[in-house]
Order: structure tokens, then C-alpha cells, then sequence
């Protein structure tokens, strides 16, 4: 059996990016993601298909998400979540 499932949120240097950090791997090399259509996960293309998230980026135990200047993280944050959730749980 798999332990809980942790995410913890930081922000990063950029205000349109925050770092999830999971207690999984989540890839094991390094890829970014632009375009739903062709992305090779069904939880990135997700996260892409959310209003206002631009770029994922996914390496080990992270996922970073970029968003446009307009959205609100107080809003997508939560969709992000439940995106990673449903995927690593």
C-alpha cells in the first residue's frame, strides 16, 4: 500500500510559476510540456487543458506549472491539486 499522498506548493522567483512537490516520482527525465495535444500523460494533458496554465514542466518528484499573468493561483491552485491527485494517489 501506497503512503499518503503528499503535495506541498512553493512559489518560485517567477509569480507565474509554483513548484509541487510530491512524495512520488512523478518522471524520470526531465520534459516540458506546451501543448496538449501532444503530451504523453493524460495528467499533463489535464493540467494543460485548466484555464490559464501555459507550461508544465515535470522531473523526479516535482511538477512545475506556469500560468499567464492573469490567472489567479487561488483558483487554479486548487484544480492543479486535485489534477495530481487523481493521477498519484
Amino acid at each position: 500500500m501506497k503512503p499518503v499522498l503528499d503535495i506541498v506548493v512553493q512559489g518560485t522567483p517567477n509569480p507565474n510559476a509554483a513548484k509541487f512537490t510530491l512524495n512520488r516520482v512523478v518522471a524520470t527525465q526531465g520534459k516540458t510540456y506546451r501543448d496538449a495535444a501532444s503530451a504523453d500523460a493524460a495528467w499533463v494533458q489535464e493540467l494543460l487543458g485548466i484555464s490559464g496554465v501555459t507550461q508544465v514542466f515535470a522531473l523526479n518528484n516535482f511538477v512545475s506549472v506556469n500560468k499567464t499573468p492573469d490567472t489567479d493561483w487561488n483558483v487554479i491552485g486548487p484544480q492543479v491539486d486535485a489534477v495530481l491527485r487523481k493521477a498519484f494517489a
